[in-house]
């Protein structure tokens, strides 16, 4: 798309506020809660289960972050972050370089990740971090109490499970299932079980890839829509082997550089070239581009296999070498 184009609707971005951090407290080993509220004391935008935020960081790029809060406090957002050394930096530049006090640059909050309105039962697995937007959902169906749930909680030890002690408090009494596999996949839990027998249930997804494409697999049975996915998208050992290309627009002509640490997103975003987008982890679609030659390493969980000659997700997929040309 020329930088000169117009936005539509749906490529016009959430409204930003400057948000405070009022607390900032460990909840697992590299974890950490942020606690938001608006500078000026007044309610925030509500939001429902499952939904985002984006933040702007003191790095200068911006992250997507699941809320975990309950959806009815509109005095405060909470958002829990994993500090990760071999991701693209985002999450160091949040854990080390935000402190309570701080103000942030924060949009209005998002959903792609949307609880069935009328399901009677829900069926929740997470893995590692991916417990934030899924614990946001928790707490909106206690306080509801319309819906019956329960949550299968994959870690690798206690050390590394965040929330532990609300999840193992009365509060969910009988609701919730830990396991720890301690980095060990003969000790991974076996999933089938659950999705042998198709039930009634929704089921709701949030975590590494490696799970995520696991339930995929083992779900294809169960009837159309009632399997939900969100990611924090590609996996550390993919973002560590990233490596330097081009896209190309071939409607203006203009090559985009992409760096090792940049997404194509980014790299269009910081070009002045507008792509709609949203979860910006390779799940929702938002940001299907079409794709005209190049040879694409796919990270995203949303195209057929017939679909990847001629698309792409930019959001989180890579040329494995050379140029990208993209119908921009």
């Amino acid at each position: 798309m020329n930088p000169e184009t117009k936005p539509s609707a749906a490529d016009e971005e959430p409204p930003f506020m400057a948000l405070r951090v009022v607390s900032k407290t460990a909840v697992a080993q590299d974890i950490w809660c942020f606690e938001l509220r608006h500078a000026q004391g007044v309610a925030l935008p509500a939001f429902t289960a499952g939904a985002h935020i984006t933040v702007a960081l003191p790095s200068g790029v911006r992250r997507n972050y699941s809320l975990c809060s309950d959806p009815a406090d509109t005095a405060m957002y909470q958002i829990a972050v994993k500090r990760d050394a071999l991701g693209r930096g985002g999450s160091i530049s949040m854990v080390d370089g935000v402190q309570a006090g701080d103000l942030l640059s924060v949009s209005a909050p998002r959903n792609n990740f949307e609880l069935h309105p009328r399901a009677k039962q829900f069926f929740f697995i997470a893995g590692g971090i991916g417990i934030t937007p899924i614990l946001s959902m928790m707490r909106h169906l206690k306080a509801q109490g319309q819906a019956q749930f329960k949550l299968i909680y994959c870690t690798r030890d206690a050390e590394n499970t965040a929330f532990l002690a609300e999840l193992s408090g009365p509060e969910f009494a009988g609701q919730v299932q830990v396991h720890h596999d301690h980095g060990d996949l003969a000790q991974a839990l076996d999933l089938w079980p659950i999705f042998e027998t198709p039930g009634d249930a929704q089921v709701y997804c949030c975590g590494p890839r490696g799970l995520m494409e696991a339930v995929a697999d083992m779900s294809g049975h169960w009837p159309f829509g009632s399997i939900h996915f969100e990611s924090f998208g590609v996996d550390a050992s993919a973002t560590a082997a990233n490596t330097a290309f081009t896209v190309r627009l071939a409607k203006s002509g203009i090559t985009v550089p992409v760096t090792a640490e940049q997404s194509i997103l980014e790299a269009l975003r910081a070009g002045g070239h507008r792509v709609s987008s949203s979860c910006e982890s390779g799940t929702c679609g938002s940001c299907r581009t079409g794709l005209l030659t190049g040879d694409v390493e796919h990270r995203d969980m949303v195209l057929a296999d017939d679909e990847k000659a001629h698309q792409i997700m930019v959001c989180v997929s890579r040329a494995r070498s050379g140029e990208l040309v993209l119908d921009l």
